[in-house]
């Protein structure tokens, strides 16, 4: 699963800090805009306590979670579609990712400057998503010159494409993202590949104080995001980059016993992992063995020959069935013999669509 989610976000917003916190990779977090120039590209563990209770119940000699990459994108400014401040090259990262992060300054702090001079996370918000739409404007008007000229000369293609791009375009002229805009299947499939900015899914990431991570709920900042994200379509996490960072290093009971002094029950980085996965569109399945137990991630809507290559080319092509049982199903019964017996293990074949949860086992034969 070579998919990916990108953090943006203005200068000294607490990307880096926060990347630093998800991937212990260390990127370079500094006072002042344009420290991270090239991508930094972090492989993230997926936190699932199912994988714990598997490995409760199969007792494997090891344990493999699932994982996937989150890319820490340099801060974006105004003007960054025309080229401002390395604007060209950072949104050509964005158009690598296939799901953008946006992290919002939800703090007051006089010794971290802020690269407008002073704490307004709505205008943060509408600055970058309205450099992402004025990108996007760019690619469809180039886009519609070429296609309007052939469409005049009755090409099919072109006369199918033409009045999606000024669907398009009518958005971009009113401030709106490609992902707001109702399109069918199939003009879907026409935009996918323009690769645009505003098509990604977005997540907002509300990042806080320490004083304020245990009672989020009552910082305006932290309101006036969710209002806009609700409009948006879109979820809001919140988190302290700076506690995350610092949990990063604790082995997990100190972590838990830090969470519990804080008052918080699941970490912020943790909501954050799981929020990202599924807007990917990613769902885990299991394997539970004596030798292994594993989590692996795949697309959702995906069928039982497909998940089994996830795992190897040669399961994919020789795939005869799936001896599957629902992750909730095996917990009650305790082991999947007393699952058998109780007539919750499945055989499925070819077509059978693999829900998130599912503990599978592949037949074979190449």
């Amino acid at each position: 699963m070579a998919l990916t989610a990108g953090i943006v976000g203005l200068p000294n917003v607490g990307k880096s800090t926060l990347f630093n916190a998800i991937t212990k990779a260390g990127a370079e977090a500094a006072n002042y805009p344009f420290c991270t120039i090239d991508p930094n590209v972090g492989i993230v563990e997926v936190p699932d306590e199912r994988l714990d209770k598997l490995t409760e119940l199969v007792t494997p000699k090891k344990t493999v979670p699932t994982a996937f990459e989150f890319t820490d994108i340099a801060g974006i400014v105004e003007g960054a579609s025309k080229g401002e401040g390395l604007g060209n090259k950072f949104l050509s990262h964005i158009r690598e990712v296939d799901a953008i992060c946006q992290v919002v300054r939800c703090f007051v702090d006089e010794n971290i400057t802020h690269v407008s001079g002073k704490v307004n996370p709505i205008d943060d918000i509408e600055v970058i998503n309205l450099e992402l739409i004025l990108a996007d404007m760019e690619s469809v008007d180039k886009r519609l010159a070429r296609v309007s000229k052939m469409a005049k000369q009755k090409d099919k293609e072109a006369m199918v494409e033409e009045p999606i791009l000024l669907k398009l375009r009518d958005a971009f002229e009113n401030a709106m993202a490609a992902r707001s805009v109702e399109l069918t299947v199939d003009e879907l499939d026409v935009v996918k590949g323009m690769h645009l900015l505003t098509i990604k899914p977005m997540l907002y990431v509300a990042n806080v104080s320490e004083d304020e991570i245990a009672d989020a709920d009552n910082n305006p900042y932290v309101q006036q995001v969710r209002d806009f994200a609700e409009k948006d379509n879109a979820e809001v996490i919140v988190v302290c980059a700076k506690i995350e960072e610092e949990m990063a290093e604790l082995e997990d009971d100190e972590k838990e016993m830090f969470l519990e002094e804080l008052g918080i029950k699941e970490s912020g980085l943790d909501q954050l992992i799981k929020a990202t996965y599924n807007l990917l569109g990613f769902a885990t399945y299991f394997t539970a063995g004596v030798q292994e137990v594993r989590a692996w991630t795949f697309r959702k809507g995906m069928k039982a020959p497909q998940c089994a290559g996830v795992i190897h080319t040669d399961f994919e092509r020789g795939f005869i069935r799936a001896e599957t049982v629902a992750y909730d199903d095996l917990v009650e019964h305790g082991s999947m013999t007393a699952a058998k017996e109780a007539g919750k293990v499945r055989l499925e074949g070819k077509e059978y669509v693999v829900k998130d949860g599912d503990v599978m086992l592949f037949r074979f034969n190449v």
